[in-house]
Protein backbone atom coordinates (compact mmCIF):
# COMPACT_ATOMS: atom_id res chain seq x y z
CA UNK A 1 0.00 0.00 0.00
CA UNK A 2 2.69 2.44 0.76
CA UNK A 3 6.48 2.20 0.39
CA UNK A 4 9.83 4.23 0.59
CA UNK A 5 12.54 3.72 -2.22
CA UNK A 6 15.53 4.91 -0.15
CA UNK A 7 14.51 7.60 1.00
CA UNK A 8 17.46 10.41 1.50
CA UNK A 9 17.20 14.05 3.08
CA UNK A 10 20.61 16.21 3.65
CA UNK A 11 20.37 19.44 5.44
CA UNK A 12 22.96 22.10 4.87
CA UNK A 13 25.40 18.99 4.58
CA UNK A 14 23.99 17.09 7.70
CA UNK A 15 22.00 13.58 6.23
CA UNK A 16 19.28 13.22 8.76
CA UNK A 17 17.42 10.69 6.67
CA UNK A 18 20.15 7.78 5.02
CA UNK A 19 18.58 5.89 2.26
CA UNK A 20 15.64 4.35 4.23
CA UNK A 21 13.63 2.44 2.39
CA UNK A 22 10.67 0.51 4.46
CA UNK A 23 7.02 -0.65 3.25
CA UNK A 24 3.16 -0.93 4.87
CA UNK A 25 0.37 -3.08 3.90
CA UNK A 26 -3.12 -2.17 4.23
CA UNK A 27 -4.88 -2.56 7.65
CA UNK A 28 -1.08 -2.75 8.93
CA UNK A 29 0.37 -1.58 12.19
CA UNK A 30 4.03 -0.68 11.63
CA UNK A 31 5.96 1.09 14.37
CA UNK A 32 9.39 3.50 13.81
CA UNK A 33 11.16 3.06 16.73
CA UNK A 34 14.31 4.83 17.61
CA UNK A 35 15.64 7.69 19.68
CA UNK A 36 15.12 11.91 19.73
CA UNK A 37 16.67 12.31 16.34
CA UNK A 38 16.64 9.09 14.59
CA UNK A 39 15.13 10.67 11.77
CA UNK A 40 11.31 9.64 12.17
CA UNK A 41 9.73 12.83 11.70
CA UNK A 42 11.98 13.98 8.84
CA UNK A 43 10.60 10.45 7.32
CA UNK A 44 7.10 11.67 8.31
CA UNK A 45 7.27 14.78 6.70
CA UNK A 46 8.36 13.29 3.22
CA UNK A 47 5.82 11.06 3.29
CA UNK A 48 3.01 13.39 3.91
CA UNK A 49 4.64 15.78 1.01
CA UNK A 50 5.72 18.29 2.70
CA UNK A 51 9.38 17.87 2.86
CA UNK A 52 11.18 17.14 -1.04
CA UNK A 53 13.47 14.01 0.09
CA UNK A 54 17.20 14.88 -1.38
CA UNK A 55 16.68 11.23 -3.69
CA UNK A 56 14.43 8.50 -3.13
CA UNK A 57 10.74 7.93 -3.49
CA UNK A 58 7.53 7.69 -1.63
CA UNK A 59 4.96 5.22 -3.19
CA UNK A 60 1.38 5.01 -2.35
CA UNK A 61 -0.03 2.33 -4.46
CA UNK A 62 2.89 1.89 -6.38
CA UNK A 63 2.28 5.37 -7.19
CA UNK A 64 5.18 8.20 -6.80
CA UNK A 65 3.71 10.59 -3.80
CA UNK A 66 6.48 13.13 -5.17
CA UNK A 67 4.80 13.10 -8.64
CA UNK A 68 1.46 13.55 -7.79
CA UNK A 69 0.81 14.86 -3.95
CA UNK A 70 -2.73 15.45 -3.88
CA UNK A 71 -3.48 11.40 -3.74
CA UNK A 72 -1.97 10.89 -0.52
CA UNK A 73 -3.13 13.73 0.54
CA UNK A 74 -6.74 12.58 0.44
CA UNK A 75 -5.95 9.41 1.96
CA UNK A 76 -3.86 10.36 5.01
CA UNK A 77 -4.60 11.66 8.31
CA UNK A 78 -1.52 12.95 10.45
CA UNK A 79 -1.42 13.60 13.71
CA UNK A 80 2.19 15.71 14.56
CA UNK A 81 4.26 15.99 17.54
CA UNK A 82 3.47 19.34 18.39
CA UNK A 83 -0.38 19.99 19.29
CA UNK A 84 -2.04 21.92 16.30
CA UNK A 85 -4.97 23.34 17.60
CA UNK A 86 -6.50 27.19 18.36
CA UNK A 87 -5.95 27.60 21.61
CA UNK A 88 -8.64 30.81 21.58
CA UNK A 89 -11.51 28.47 19.62
CA UNK A 90 -13.38 25.50 21.18
CA UNK A 91 -12.68 22.12 20.43
CA UNK A 92 -16.36 21.87 17.98
CA UNK A 93 -15.00 25.09 16.74
CA UNK A 94 -11.21 23.54 15.58
CA UNK A 95 -12.71 20.61 14.47
CA UNK A 96 -15.07 22.59 12.18
CA UNK A 97 -12.52 24.80 10.93
CA UNK A 98 -9.94 21.80 10.01
CA UNK A 99 -13.29 19.63 8.56
CA UNK A 100 -13.75 22.62 6.17
CA UNK A 101 -10.54 22.22 5.22
CA UNK A 102 -11.23 18.89 4.23
CA UNK A 103 -14.28 19.73 2.03
CA UNK A 104 -16.59 18.59 4.73
CA UNK A 105 -19.54 20.83 4.68
CA UNK A 106 -23.34 20.93 6.47
CA UNK A 107 -24.39 17.66 8.54
CA UNK A 108 -21.97 15.76 7.03
CA UNK A 109 -19.42 17.36 8.72
CA UNK A 110 -21.34 17.90 11.62
CA UNK A 111 -21.49 14.09 11.87
CA UNK A 112 -17.83 13.68 11.80
CA UNK A 113 -17.05 15.99 14.55
CA UNK A 114 -19.42 14.47 16.87
CA UNK A 115 -18.35 10.86 15.83
CA UNK A 116 -14.69 11.32 15.79
CA UNK A 117 -14.85 13.36 19.41
CA UNK A 118 -16.90 9.94 20.52
CA UNK A 119 -14.31 8.47 19.92
CA UNK A 120 -11.62 10.49 21.30
CA UNK A 121 -13.88 10.29 24.68
CA UNK A 122 -14.31 14.42 24.31
CA UNK A 123 -17.86 14.95 23.64
CA UNK A 124 -19.23 16.24 26.95
CA UNK A 125 -16.01 18.74 26.34
CA UNK A 126 -16.55 20.21 22.78
CA UNK A 127 -17.83 23.31 23.84
CA UNK A 128 -14.93 24.48 25.59
CA UNK A 129 -12.08 26.52 24.21
CA UNK A 130 -8.78 24.57 24.03
CA UNK A 131 -6.89 26.50 26.60
CA UNK A 132 -8.45 25.41 28.73
CA UNK A 133 -7.65 21.54 28.07
CA UNK A 134 -4.80 19.35 29.74
CA UNK A 135 -2.33 18.12 27.67
CA UNK A 136 -3.62 15.16 27.03
CA UNK A 137 -7.28 16.27 26.52
CA UNK A 138 -5.45 18.63 23.42
CA UNK A 139 -3.67 15.64 22.04
CA UNK A 140 -6.89 13.89 21.62
CA UNK A 141 -8.34 16.76 19.87
CA UNK A 142 -5.38 16.67 17.88
CA UNK A 143 -5.97 12.98 16.88
CA UNK A 144 -9.49 13.70 16.38
CA UNK A 145 -8.12 16.73 13.55
CA UNK A 146 -6.75 13.93 11.67
CA UNK A 147 -9.58 11.64 12.17
CA UNK A 148 -12.16 13.73 10.38
CA UNK A 149 -12.60 12.73 6.82
CA UNK A 150 -12.31 9.09 7.64
CA UNK A 151 -8.53 8.44 6.20
CA UNK A 152 -7.45 5.06 5.07
CA UNK A 153 -3.86 5.55 6.82
CA UNK A 154 -2.97 7.58 10.03
CA UNK A 155 0.68 8.33 10.78
CA UNK A 156 1.06 9.15 14.52
CA UNK A 157 4.30 10.89 15.33
CA UNK A 158 5.06 10.73 19.21
CA UNK A 159 1.25 10.97 20.12
CA UNK A 160 1.61 10.42 23.72
CA UNK A 161 4.90 12.41 24.89
CA UNK A 162 4.21 13.98 27.98
CA UNK A 163 0.70 12.83 28.76
CA UNK A 164 -1.15 11.56 31.76
CA UNK A 165 -1.32 8.04 32.17
CA UNK A 166 -5.10 8.13 31.24
CA UNK A 167 -4.91 10.20 28.38
CA UNK A 168 -1.92 8.14 27.20
CA UNK A 169 -4.22 4.60 28.20
CA UNK A 170 -7.00 6.17 26.29
CA UNK A 171 -5.02 6.91 22.75
CA UNK A 172 -3.08 3.92 23.16
CA UNK A 173 -6.63 1.66 23.01
CA UNK A 174 -7.93 3.61 20.52
CA UNK A 175 -5.37 3.20 18.33
CA UNK A 176 -5.43 -0.86 18.43
CA UNK A 177 -9.05 -0.72 18.14
CA UNK A 178 -9.09 1.66 14.77
CA UNK A 179 -6.13 -0.74 13.41
CA UNK A 180 -7.37 -4.18 14.11
CA UNK A 181 -11.48 -3.55 14.53
CA UNK A 182 -11.53 -0.71 11.88
CA UNK A 183 -8.68 -1.76 9.63
CA UNK A 184 -7.32 1.53 9.69
CA UNK A 185 -3.76 1.42 8.84
CA UNK A 186 -1.24 3.04 11.35
CA UNK A 187 2.38 4.12 11.07
CA UNK A 188 3.12 4.99 14.62
CA UNK A 189 7.01 6.65 15.39
CA UNK A 190 7.49 6.74 19.11
CA UNK A 191 10.79 6.05 20.89
CA UNK A 192 8.66 4.33 24.12
CA UNK A 193 9.28 0.80 22.98
CA UNK A 194 6.39 -0.26 25.15
CA UNK A 195 3.68 1.31 22.51
CA UNK A 196 5.66 -0.44 19.91
CA UNK A 197 5.63 -3.55 21.35
CA UNK A 198 1.95 -3.21 22.03
CA UNK A 199 0.34 -2.29 18.62
CA UNK A 200 2.54 -2.77 15.96
CA UNK A 201 2.63 -5.89 13.86
CA UNK A 202 5.71 -4.68 12.13
CA UNK A 203 9.02 -2.75 13.39
CA UNK A 204 11.44 -0.51 11.94
CA UNK A 205 14.53 -0.02 14.28
CA UNK A 206 16.12 3.17 13.67
CA UNK A 207 19.03 5.21 14.54
CA UNK A 208 21.17 8.14 12.92
CA UNK A 209 18.20 8.34 9.95
CA UNK A 210 19.50 4.21 8.98
CA UNK A 211 16.98 1.48 9.46
CA UNK A 212 19.27 -0.79 11.55
CA UNK A 213 16.83 -3.85 12.06
CA UNK A 214 13.41 -4.49 10.67
CA UNK A 215 10.78 -7.73 11.23
CA UNK A 216 8.05 -8.95 13.44
CA UNK A 217 8.65 -8.26 17.06
CA UNK A 218 9.42 -12.36 17.61
CA UNK A 219 12.09 -11.32 14.71
CA UNK A 220 13.55 -8.61 16.08
CA UNK A 221 13.42 -10.36 19.15
CA UNK A 222 15.07 -13.25 17.59
CA UNK A 223 18.26 -11.46 17.53
CA UNK A 224 18.80 -11.99 20.97
CA UNK A 225 17.80 -15.74 21.30
CA UNK A 226 20.98 -16.71 22.94
CA UNK A 227 20.60 -13.89 24.90
CA UNK A 228 18.69 -12.96 28.52
CA UNK A 229 18.46 -10.09 30.52
CA UNK A 230 19.16 -10.23 34.39
CA UNK A 231 17.68 -7.30 36.74
CA UNK A 232 19.45 -6.56 39.85
CA UNK A 233 17.99 -4.25 42.41
CA UNK A 234 21.05 -2.84 45.02
CA UNK A 235 20.65 -1.20 48.50
CA UNK A 236 22.74 1.55 46.70
CA UNK A 237 24.66 3.02 43.37
CA UNK A 238 28.28 1.76 43.06
CA UNK A 239 30.21 3.64 40.27
CA UNK A 240 33.32 0.96 40.72
CA UNK A 241 30.47 -2.06 40.87
CA UNK A 242 29.22 -1.19 37.44
CA UNK A 243 32.58 -0.91 36.08
CA UNK A 244 33.76 -4.11 37.78
CA UNK A 245 30.57 -5.92 36.03
CA UNK A 246 31.07 -3.90 32.79
CA UNK A 247 34.55 -5.55 32.59
CA UNK A 248 33.34 -9.17 33.15
CA UNK A 249 33.99 -11.18 30.08
CA UNK A 250 30.68 -13.11 30.67
CA UNK A 251 28.28 -9.83 30.16
CA UNK A 252 27.69 -8.48 27.28
CA UNK A 253 26.43 -5.42 28.45
CA UNK A 254 25.80 -3.55 31.44
CA UNK A 255 23.06 -0.89 31.93
CA UNK A 256 22.72 1.37 35.09
CA UNK A 257 18.82 1.45 35.89
CA UNK A 258 16.90 3.22 38.41
CA UNK A 259 17.06 0.79 41.00
CA UNK A 260 20.57 -1.29 40.15
CA UNK A 261 21.39 -2.74 36.80
CA UNK A 262 20.30 -4.87 33.97
CA UNK A 263 22.64 -7.01 32.50
CA UNK A 264 22.76 -9.10 29.17
CA UNK A 265 24.63 -11.96 29.30
CA UNK A 266 24.80 -15.07 26.97
CA UNK A 267 21.43 -17.55 27.81
CA UNK A 268 22.03 -20.68 30.15
CA UNK A 269 25.32 -19.29 31.30
CA UNK A 270 25.49 -19.68 35.29
CA UNK A 271 26.77 -16.50 36.14
CA UNK A 272 24.54 -15.00 38.86
CA UNK A 273 26.98 -16.59 41.75
CA UNK A 274 29.83 -14.84 40.05
CA UNK A 275 27.05 -11.55 40.26
CA UNK A 276 26.74 -12.32 43.80
CA UNK A 277 30.05 -12.71 44.45
CA UNK A 278 31.72 -9.42 43.43
CA UNK A 279 28.37 -7.36 44.31
CA UNK A 280 29.66 -9.07 47.91
CA UNK A 281 33.42 -7.44 47.50
CA UNK A 282 32.17 -4.34 46.78
CA UNK A 283 29.68 -4.40 49.99
CA UNK A 284 26.90 -3.59 47.43
CA UNK A 285 23.24 -5.84 48.78
CA UNK A 286 21.56 -7.42 46.01
CA UNK A 287 17.64 -6.83 47.08
CA UNK A 288 15.89 -8.63 44.23
CA UNK A 289 17.20 -10.54 41.08
CA UNK A 290 14.75 -10.82 38.08
CA UNK A 291 16.01 -13.15 34.69
CA UNK A 292 13.73 -11.53 31.51
CA UNK A 293 13.73 -12.55 27.79
CA UNK A 294 15.07 -10.02 25.52
CA UNK A 295 12.95 -6.94 24.82
CA UNK A 296 12.60 -4.60 21.86
CA UNK A 297 14.92 -2.09 23.61
CA UNK A 298 17.35 -4.95 24.80
CA UNK A 299 17.59 -5.34 21.11
CA UNK A 300 17.93 -1.61 20.45
CA UNK A 301 20.76 -1.66 22.66
CA UNK A 302 21.93 -4.63 21.47
CA UNK A 303 22.13 -3.35 17.88
CA UNK A 304 23.38 0.46 19.06
CA UNK A 305 24.97 0.04 22.50
CA UNK A 306 22.93 2.66 23.79
CA UNK A 307 19.64 3.20 25.11
CA UNK A 308 16.93 3.79 23.85
CA UNK A 309 16.06 7.08 25.28
CA UNK A 310 19.67 8.57 25.16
Amino acid sequence: MLETEELKKVFKGRTAVGGVSFYMDKGESVGLLGPNGAGKSTIISMISSLLKPTSGDVRLHGKSVMKNPGEIRRVLGVVPQEIALYEELTAFENLKFFGRIYGLKGKELEKRIQEVLELVGLTDRQKEMIKTYSGGMQRRINIAAAMLHDPEILIMDEPTVGIDPQSRSHILEMVRDLNREKGLSVLYTSHYMEEVERLCDRVYIMDHGQVIASGTKDELKSILSGEETIFIDLDRHDPELFTDLQAHDGILQTVETEKGMKLIVPKGKRILGEIFQISESHKAQIINVNVQVPTLEDVFLHLTGRKLRD
